[in-house]
């Protein structure tokens, strides 16, 4: 199989029933297969897809392993070229699997790449989790081409050129298998949200490019899972956010300037969380709270074993250092 398309489901039965066919008819007659791997769902997600789309093969997980642990257990059991980790709530465009898998044959350099990203509901506008490719500052906060916080802009085709980005958004990304197999997949620890950009960090360093390629384009219904105003959504940006400059910062700027930027991000982290407090949003103080808390537990495995990864040679280091000088 050339590309296995994996949605991870939990608990959106509504959204595999409303996108889940397009998905299956956009790669009829091709060398792809869509999977649907489920995190435990107690609403007959699985019922659904077994009764309603039986050539759909089904992995079916014990218990809810999150984003990260899910896609880990699932891809561990799918053959293929190519995985592409999908969300339930995206809708396909005609033809979008065709110049994703074109752009890694003709592209070894790039480990993983993604379409451009559009909102479901407002369709001439880029969405939220991913637009058109993500970069991020010096001091860790991440942002899209095509939406900066929360305001988002009108897509009028000035991304509409592949481009390498620093990370492409889990909703829709394509990886080839033996990287992400070579990078043991997604970091266990993060549960859910910002595990894909850590990942796509991890590529780089490696020496691999992360793009996106625009003449694939895919509609984001978003908020499929946890709405936007959740604190425990907010809880895990925070800390994921710490673990991610945790694992990867010291590879490219050394350990005193990755130290120092995180005692910044804890510093800025208690700032906002000022604000939470002045607006009387306890449940978003808590989360703070909480965040750096489980960062601290978590930076170091209870296992033992480091999350930082293995560089084979110079070569990732350099083509990512270059790539902070120019970026951030």
């Amino acid at each position: 199989m050339k590309t296995a398309v994996v949605i991870l489901n939990w608990n959106t039965r509504q959204y595999l029933q409303q996108f889940l066919p397009g998905l299956v008819e956009s790669v009829r007659g091709m060398d792809a297969e869509v999977v649907v791997a489920d995190n435990a769902s107690e609403d007959g997600s699985l019922d659904l897809v077994r009764e309603q789309f039986p050539d759909v093969r089904r992995i079916s997980l014990d218990r809810n392993y999150g984003f990260t642990g899910g896609y880990n257990r699932a891809l561990a059991q799918v053959e293929a070229e190519y995985f592409v980790l999908i969300n339930s709530d995206i809708e396909v465009s005609k033809g979008w699997l065709g110049p994703l898998e074109q752009w890694m044959d003709s592209h070894p350099e790039c480990g993983a790449c993604g379409p451009k990203l559009l909102s479901y509901y407002q369709r001439d506008r880029f969405e939220y989790a991913g637009a058109a490719g993500g970069l991020m500052d010096r001091w860790g906060y991440t942002y899209c081409r095509g939406r900066i916080m929360g305001r988002t802009a009108q897509d009028k085709g000035q991304y509409d050129s592949p481009a390498s980005v620093m990370w492409v958004t889990g909703a829709c990304l394509m990886v080839r298998s033996s990287l992400w197999k070579k990078l043991g997949g997604l970091d266990d620890r993060f549960f859910a949200h910002m595990e894909e950009i850590d990942f796509c960090w991890r590529l780089q360093l490696q020496g691999y490019k992360v793009q996106v390629v625009p003449q694939s384009v895919v509609y984001h219904l978003g908020g499929g899972t946890l709405p936007q105003n959740s604190p425990w959504k907010l809880k895990l940006n925070y800390r994921n956010n710490l673990l991610m400059l945790d694992n990867n910062l010291a590879l490219c700027k050394g350990k005193a300037r990755a130290a120092a930027v995180i005692r910044w991000r804890l510093f800025l982290d208690r700032c906002s969380q000022f604000v939470y407090r002045i607006k009387g949003q306890k449940d978003y103080v808590k989360a703070v709270d909480e965040a750096h808390q489980e960062f601290r537990q978590l930076r170091k495995p209870a296992d033992g074993r480091s999350g930082r990864c293995r560089i084979d040679g110079l070569s990732g280091r350099i083509m990512f250092v270059e790539y902070l000088k120019k970026n951030i």
